[in-house]
């Protein structure tokens, strides 16, 4: 990705508007880093502060007028909530940027075309205090995961989601929240395996919850790393394990002539065994044929089975959760292996000279 300069003409209209915690000025200045901005120059007499930015590093220099370059650049010169991919295309066709309803932003690039860049659904300006509140809602409704389901979509992320409005102030980390979000996990299958189903089933829905607000925490506060990530897949793969061990104890308990317990370790071996064919994944997850198994992942490893357990609690047929994960969990790796072997055979062959 080439670097191009960034010009931030608007640290007076920004720097009072808050947005989900924090300052549209540091918004900006993130966004338009990870846009492939480098320097970022502030237009203000005196310093400003943009916590965030400064967090990750980010090059920041102070000047008291638009600076001449010998470059085009990126110049945002107005209070506007933007996306990486809206300024990302704005320099990639040095045009000027257009929010969805066609009005007219204040960015553009500094030379250039007249190319009309539509923006995403987020971007907006802010005039106003009900505009700033707007520009919040599309930010959080912009928050999900790839490996989000029906049900995380439309129960788990919006419940979770009034719970990250209120620790947005709170001295709690993405992955202190993801640490939670495990130890109630797996608590549910403690429970499980005590017999009390129910309330078992229950445990397992807040941590499903709970398990939604790292990832909002994380790509709101731009706090997004690789300890989170495998925090998060390690605390799911935990949670699995303990809810269909504790689940086939404590079936097998209640009805020992059941095959529970032998479904719960299937389950459980099958878990183990898919989570070394999603770790064989990821680090390879740069060949471009591995999308398929990506999407494979995440429609086999979202939330949604929690509900159908708690469904199936109340009517006292949570052994057919066993029976479906206990041979399911095996198609999954089956059926990961087979598509990796099978990209792998279409691979093109390289050949090169020895020296």
């Amino acid at each position: 990705m080439r670097k191009v300069p960034a010009i931030l003409d608007c640290v007076t209209e920004t720097s009072g508007i808050q947005i989900a915690g924090l300052s549209l000025l540091d918004r900006l200045i993130v966004t338009a880093h990870r846009a492939g901005c480098a320097p970022i120059y502030l237009i203000a007499e005196t310093r400003r502060t943009a916590p965030r930015g400064h967090a990750l590093g980010i090059e920041i220099t102070l000047a008291s007028a638009i600076p001449e370059l010998d470059k085009p650049a990126l110049l945002i010169n107005g209070p506007v909530l933007v996306e990486t991919a809206d300024l990302q295309q704005v320099i990639e066709r040095g045009g000027q940027l257009f929010s969805a309803d066609n009005t007219r932003l204040p960015v553009a690039m500094t030379a250039g075309g007249v190319a009309r860049v539509s923006a995403g659904k987020v971007a907006i300006l802010i005039t106003d205090a009900a505009s700033a509140n707007e520009a919040q809602r599309r930010l959080w409704a912009s928050l999900s995961s790839s490996a989000d389901g029906i049900v995380d979509r439309f129960l788990y992320r919006p419940l979770g989601r009034y719970l990250s409005k209120i620790l947005l102030r709170a001295p709690f980390s993405p992955n202190q929240v993801s640490i939670v979000s495990t130890l109630v996990g797996i608590f549910s299958g403690w429970v499980f395996a005590g017999g009390y189903f129910i309330s078992a089933a229950l445990l397992l829905q807040l941590s499903a919850i709970i398990d939604c607000v790292d990832g909002d925490l994380a790509r709101v506060f731009y706090k997004e790393s690789r300890l989170g990530k495998w925090l998060d897949l390690v605390g799911d793969q935990l949670v699995h394990v303990a809810v269909f061990a504790g689940m086939g104890w404590g079936l097998a308990c209640s009805d020992p002539e059941s095959p529970a317990l032998a479904l719960g370790t299937s389950a459980l071996l099958g878990t183990i065994i898919s989570f070394a064919v999603i770790v064989r994944f990821m680090q390879r997850k740069n060949d471009r044929k591995a999308s398929g198994l990506e999407k494979l992942i995440d429609a086999t490893t979202n939330r949604d089975f929690s509900l159908l357990v708690l469904l199936l609690a109340i009517v006292g047929k949570l052994d057919l959760f066993l029976w479906m994960a206990g041979i399911g969990v095996h198609f999954f790796w089956i059926i990961a292996l087979c598509s990796r072997w099978h990209d792998a055979g279409r691979a093109p062959a390289t050949s090169g000279k020895s020296a």
